[in-house]
């Protein structure tokens, strides 16, 4: 297990965070879920109305805030900021994909940036942004720390999305490692 961030650290990379573009940034890194606990780091991925990410397992994920309990719509996609992925994790590729987000951008992904309901195209897709918060869990708390989940709820954190957004596919496409990245 990687030695984890400081309060102080958190702070550093807090204002790198602020730094990342506002309208048009760049997809980093996309990585699908098979099975619990595996990631599949991609250079091309499918982006489906019905299924996300083509090879991800959000739709065999159960939800908490859907009636039934099944994979909720509105949380197909789970974004975060790449310099904050990268920065949790030092660095290490491994730890960073571990994060539990397909696509990592270097965007600006706070509330005032790109709040709920807002499109972005990345490649041939366009994805919607929703008001359904990603929030850290248990596994975020044991791969990159304590002081990382909570720093990602102080007000800071949260006006900055630090632990990422949730989004729903738009418009199917392909989209690929290194695509721009653009508010619509």
């Amino acid at each position: 297990m990687a030695d984890h961030l400081s309060v102080a650290e958190l702070e550093e990379l807090t204002d790198v965070v602020r730094a990342s573009p506002s309208d048009e940034g760049t997809l980093e890194l996309i990585v699908a879920r098979p099975a619990d606990n595996e990631r599949q780091v991609l250079i091309e991925g499918e982006l489906d109305l019905d299924v996300g990410l083509v090879g991800d397992n959000w739709g065999q994920r159960p939800s908490s805030r859907t009636d039934d309990g099944s994979a909720h719509p509105d949380m197909q996609l789970n974004i975060i900021n790449s310099r904050f992925s990268d920065g949790i994790s030092r660095g290490d590729q491994d730890q960073r994909i571990m994060a539990g987000d397909q696509l990592h951008v270097d965007l600006d992904l706070s509330e005032a940036n790109v709040p709920p309901w807002t499109k972005l195209q990345i490649g041939d897709a366009i994805i919607e942004i929703t008001d359904q918060p990603h929030t850290g869990c248990q596994k975020f708390v044991q791969r990159f720390g304590l002081e990382a989940q909570r720093w990602t709820r102080t007000d800071a954190g949260s006006e900055l999305h630090l632990r990422g957004v949730n989004a729903r596919v738009h418009t199917p496409g392909t989209i690929r490692h290194g695509d721009v990245i653009r508010k619509l």
